[in-house]
């Protein structure tokens, strides 16, 4: 990719940054993403949701203040019709609303499988974001929401489990991360980054990379949304799961004699992922409790290592 040279885009100098950042002022910076995917559920409103969810996401992580979404839309309108789109459109609203922010427009395309997203805009601090640079040894892992959204939808896909089957991880997905950050900032953790496509090993690996340390993971204690290491047992796993298994598994130290559904719920790519938070031991009670006001499950998952090099290691 070309490389630009602009000293106001403070995202360049953040390795694996969620979010583009750009310097307005001394006091302000622009924070930009865009994400867009086809139906993980069957129900419009509820994908609708989803998406919007997912997209404002990485503007969370980098712990700014969503302002303006605009509608990301492929849509076989023939084939489905516009009252389809309409419930999709509605939940991504309503989700927009939610975060404290204004959809200002958009744009459609005809296509043959529906894709919906946001392209979203946020305001921040550029001495006040968050970023996966950061995290120091003794910091413990907080992870904010449960694992396995790719395996349960990758089960309903292939009707092997119902929609109503996966009431918890629906509502997990359409959960905000704005709250979860809101006691990030709060409580002053050391780095933050979101889990979505690459999973947690992709997303923790990055966390690992950008801030200089090991992070150690308790495969014991990683969260998991109800039925998802089911499905696991049943080789559900996704194709994005496995491209994470090959792609970073080799990086990770300790996979060998680990338990198999849960080394597939490490690599399963989420849809509207939870945050995972490194944080001061000193500042863990003060998180746990602002996360758990908000109405957010977290665990603790592990803790970050001083050991030489900068990768994932399994216990």
């Amino acid at each position: 990719m070309p490389k630009f040279h602009d000293p106001a885009l403070l995202s360049a100098a953040i390795p694996f940054a969620d979010a583009g950042v750009y310097r307005l002022s001394d006091e302000l910076a622009l924070v930009q993403s865009v994400d867009f995917f086809t139906p993980v559920v069957d129900d419009p409103y509820l994908y609708g949701q989803i998406a919007a969810a997912n997209s404002l996401s990485d503007v969370f992580a980098m712990g700014a203040r969503p302002l303006t979404a605009m509608n990301v839309v492929a849509f076989p309108a023939c084939l489905l019709g516009p009252e389809v789109l309409a419930e999709v459109m509605r939940g991504g609203a309503d989700k927009v609303l939610e975060a404290g922010a204004v959809i200002v427009g958009g744009h459609s395309v005809d296509d043959a499988e529906p894709k919906y997203g946001l392209s979203v805009t946020g305001l921040v601090h550029p001495d006040k974001m968050l970023s996966t640079v950061g995290a120091r040894p003794g910091d413990a892992l907080v992870l904010t929401k449960a694992l396995g959204t790719g395996l349960l939808t990758t089960a309903l896909k292939g009707e092997v489990l119902q929609e109503s089957d996966l009431a918890d991880a629906i509502a997990g997905m359409c959960r905000l991360n704005g709250n979860a950050a809101a006691a990030a900032l709060a409580a002053g953790v050391s780095a933050c980054t979101d889990i979505t496509g690459f999973g947690l090993v992709g997303h923790a690996l990055e966390m690992a990379e950008a801030s200089g340390f090991n992070l150690e993971i308790e495969l014991a204690a990683l969260p998991a949304y109800p039925r998802a290491l089911e499905m696991a047992d049943l080789g559900l796993l996704p194709e994005g799961g496995h491209r994470n298994r090959k792609y970073y598994l080799p990086k990770v130290v300790g996979v060998q004699g680990g338990n198999a559904a849960l080394i597939d719920l490490l690599c399963d790519p989420q849809t509207s992922g939870g945050l995972l938070l490194s944080v001061h031991p000193d500042r863990l009670e003060r998180l746990l409790s602002l996360l758990d006001q908000g109405g957010d499950r977290a665990t603790v998952i592990g803790q970050v290592r001083s050991k030489e090099g900068s990768g994932l290691i399994l216990r």
